[in-house]
């Protein structure tokens, strides 16, 4: 088995396709990668659920680095509470606070306001935030992109949404913060503040927008290998 097992948590819906892109680039360079698929459509599953799958999906592998993508921000971290993880890698993803629940990080970290401010700065119409074409797949292939919305957006229950995150604070893991430059929904600067703020990490940037691993899933596992020989987890 290989030495590094690249675990990677999407966000809302728990569709593992996110990831399709960037398994196979993982694997070719010697790495283990598993896309995990959460019980996102299920009202009785919330944040511990989540991490029970995830920890369920890991199994005994070792040198993980987990990567977990916007809402996946609120589950990683409790996997880490639980097993051995080399890395986290929060990838335009939410940060919770201790006692924080899903639907008040929105409002807590002031998002609405970040991304109607960003909208405008690019000479979009307020409308905009409501398109998911310009907000999510904005930079998204064609190809990408038609085959995403023939799939359907997968359903996300909003059980999880309101429960309060259990961890009294951040996991004692490795932690970085990878945000996409072009991200409509978190923009950069706002990415930025919250890392920052809530836990005095200086993020590093990407190319790309919220669904980088869509649009840039080459430069997405460059990023993630410099992370690893940074960090010193065997190959």
């Amino acid at each position: 088995m290989a030495g590094t097992t690249f675990v990677l948590i999407p966000g809302a819906g728990g569709d593992a396709r996110y990831w399709h892109l960037v398994v196979p680039r993982l694997r070719e360079r010697g790495h283990d990668a598993v896309a995990i698929s959460l019980p996102a459509g299920d009202d009785s599953a919330g944040w511990t659920a989540y991490a029970d799958v995830i920890v369920g999906s890991i199994g005994d592998r070792a040198g993980v680095i987990l990567v977990a993508q916007s809402l996946a921000g609120f589950s990683a971290p409790l996997v880490c509470e639980r097993i051995p993880i080399d890395l986290l890698v929060l990838l335009n993803a939410m940060i919770p606070r201790p006692g924080e629940t899903g639907a008040e990080w929105w409002s807590n970290t002031g998002q609405q306001e970040a991304m109607h401010a960003h909208l405008a700065a690019l000479g979009l119409p307020p409308e905009a935030a409501d398109d998911d074409t310009t907000v999510y797949f904005h930079d998204v292939s064609e190809q990408v992109r038609a085959e995403a919305f023939e799939r359907g957006e997968p359903e996300q229950s909003w059980t999880p949404m309101t429960q309060a995150w259990p961890l009294d604070a951040w996991p004692d893991v490795p932690t970085r913060v990878l945000v996409g430059r072009d991200d409509r929904l978190f923009p950069a600067d706002f990415q930025r503040r919250i890392a920052r703020e809530r836990l005095a990490i200086a993020a590093d940037e990407i190319a790309g927008g919220h669904l980088v691993a869509l649009s840039r899933p080459a430069e997405l596992v460059d990023s993630l290998e410099a992370y690893r020989i940074t960090c010193s987890i065997p190959s």
